[in-house]
């Protein structure tokens, strides 16, 4: 692949900031980002710029998410991929210095519009972070707590006295939960042990099952496996394979062969917050339009 020499004078100093030692000095191309699939998107995201401060943490990105796929983001530290996984809930507005512009549609619906139910936008919209961090409770409440924490299911005294208490519902939730999760052959004899007495790759298990009891569209997954064994990290690939085939994932790693092996598409962000190319994981690979790409993904910097 050639190495295309950065001509328009009027981005020269926007180009000079964006590549690091390592990194080709080339034109951002927009076709390059233009990545198109069949159906609509889950999310559509326009002109997304994010600061933190007075730093300009991402820069005008612009890209659909197909629904029922895995797409990875991935780009060397820095570049704003977590960033980006956070603005698709909103979870960045609990980081006082941020501040957010631009589109991301969910379903065809603004989630940045005033009057957006942040509440609701999360529990369609879950998210699982790098360390796993399950609640100091049993396995049993980790799953339970959201659920009831929305209304969906109610037990206890009160509950019982009243005639509304779910428990044949929140055992049938547990177990369905566990279960999409592959967890549940581990741990069905003891779901009311506490969760923190789990091995490192149970817990993250766990915390995705919790995050798909509260009956999700999306998953967002923050390095889900960056802190795993391989044995474990094997594990959490093979439930994100098959998680796709009933939800939207989308996925930040700093593996490149794991979003290889586990993405059907893939976003590649780079230096300065900017997304440089988007297509299918196969052809960012193997035949990737940008030099800057190619030399990440061989290795020459980041």
């Amino acid at each position: 692949m050639s190495n295309m020499t950065q001509t328009n004078p009027e981005t020269e100093e926007a180009n000079e900031q964006m590549t690091v030692v390592g990194e080709s000095d080339e034109e951002l191309r927009e076709e390059w980002i233009q990545y198109e699939f069949e159906g609509e998107p889950k999310f559509s995201v326009r002109d997304l710029n994010v600061w933190y401060g007075d730093d300009h943490a991402l820069h005008d990105i612009s890209m659909d998410i197909p629904e029922k796929s895995v797409t990875a983001l991935i780009g060397p530290s820095g570049c704003g991929k977590s960033t980006f996984l956070r603005c698709l809930n909103r979870m960045n507005d609990r980081i006082k210095s941020a501040r957010v512009d631009g589109s991301v549609k969910f379903e065809n619906q603004e989630i940045y519009q005033d009057g957006t139910d942040l509440v609701e936008l999360r529990k369609r919209v879950g998210q699982v972070f790098q360390s796993p961090n399950p609640f100091p409770k049993s396995i049993r409440k980790n799953i339970s707590y959201g659920p009831r924490k929305h209304g969906d299911i109610n037990t206890g005294l009160l509950a019982r006295l009243t005639g509304r208490d779910d428990s044949d519902r929140e055992d049938e939730l547990v177990e369905r939960s566990l279960k999409q999760a592959a967890l549940w052959d581990e741990v069905s004899d003891r779901l009311g042990d506490n969760a923190t007495g789990l091995s490192g790759g149970q817990q993250q298990r766990l915390c995705i099952a919790r995050a798909l009891a509260t009956d999700p569209e999306v998953i967002l997954m923050d390095e889900p496996a960056s802190a795993l064994d391989p044995v474990a990290t094997s594990k959490i690939e093979d439930l994100i394979v098959d998680l796709a085939e009933d939800y939207t994932v989308v996925v930040v790693t700093h593996n490149m062969q794991q979003a290889a092996r586990i993405s059907d598409q893939t976003a590649v962000f780079l230096t300065g917050g900017y997304l440089v190319e988007y297509d299918d994981t196969d052809k960012i690979f193997e035949n990737p339009e940008s030099q800057r790409v190619e030399d990440y993904i061989t290795g020459k910097f980041g």
